[in-house]
């Protein structure tokens, strides 16, 4: 650590500013990668859950902490490729899945005549955290809404828990949506699912060309109809903040800048949860744009969930 003789005149950089610093320029040099190529050392698997076959990456070593990994709608296990491996040269072992309906998971769902709800999502999750062990978990967007209800239901099963630019809202959550929030008090699950599907696919969101051809290619798989689901099921989100609360478990709200939310929204969420709260200069995908800021903030959460439980 340079002292102050060694900077001149002003206040000393802590380490803590330093390894920021690191991550911040780690993150502004990240580059175009083939998003469909799993990360050196991955384990491509199939997870057998109560809603049917789960396509699956694990990373790491088996003997290490495990840290899962969940995508939100649209989403997949690809969404943690640069992610995934820096938790794992941190000492911890990674799981990610495709949800129900999704990408290589879409055989799996809601059996004949069924449909989509929040205990198909619930039971696919607590049947990976039950398999992994006691885990770290990170939801992202409507996998975070998953993430809360399995920590509620299983809190033996989750050391700590990331909401990575979860709804910070409850019942329906796209009115608080920029710009198109007033619109999805008139429209119905099914219009709001496809306008998503138009904004990926015309690249609203401005993505390398890479990434554009990998979610092209992946709504080729995923299944209308779960995006339907889950569209329904975010528009009537519960409300499980107390009971988190009362559970005195670590937890992060991260967000972007230019998320879907506004950042005020997310940080008085993390108020209600009794959540530390981390936003970055990005939008609604921190996992894809700012890896290494994420991660440094969740090991850090990591580190506190575990002093804790000591």
């Amino acid at each position: 650590m340079l002292t102050d003789d060694d900077r001149g005149a002003g206040p000393r950089a802590s380490d803590d500013d330093h390894a920021r610093d690191r991550a911040v320029r780690a993150d502004a040099a990240l580059g175009e990668i083939e998003w469909a190529q799993p990360p050196e050392g991955t384990i491509v698997g199939r997870f057998e859950a109560p809603s049917g076959t789960l396509a699956m990456w694990s990373m790491g070593d088996h003997e290490h902490p495990p840290v899962v990994l969940v995508p939100g709608v649209t989403g997949s296990k690809e969404d943690f490729a640069l992610l995934g491996p820096l938790l794992v040269q941190a000492g911890y072992r990674v799981v990610s899945y495709d949800l129900a309906g999704q990408y290589e998971s879409a055989d799996a769902g809601p059996g004949a005549g069924g449909g989509y709800d929040y205990d198909l999502f619930v039971d696919d999750l607590l049947a990976v955290l039950a398999s992994s062990g006691a885990a770290h978990l990170l939801g992202y967007s409507f996998a975070g809404t998953v993430a809360q209800l399995a920590s509620v239901r299983r809190p033996d099963l989750v050391r700590s828990l990331t909401l990575l630019t979860a709804p910070p809202l409850v019942g329906q959550v796209f009115r608080g949506v920029r710009a198109i929030g007033p619109l999805s008090r008139v429209t119905t699950a099914h219009q709001d699912a496809g306008l998503m599907i138009w904004g990926v696919v015309t690249n609203k969101n401005k993505v390398g060309p890479k990434r554009l051809r990998f979610v092209r290619d992946r709504f080729e798989k995923t299944t209308r109809e779960s995006v339907d689901g889950i569209i329904a099921l975010m528009r009537r989100t519960p409300d499980v903040a107390a009971e988190l609360r009362a559970l005195d478990l670590p937890i992060l709200v991260a967000t972007g800048e230019h998320d879907l939310w506004p950042v005020q929204l997310h940080a008085a969420f993390a108020q209600r949860l009794g959540a530390s709260l981390a936003v970055y200069r990005t939008g609604h995908s921190p996992c894809e744009t700012a890896p290494h800021q994420l991660a440094y903030d969740m090991l850090r959460l990591f580190a506190h969930a575990e002093s804790e439980a000591s």
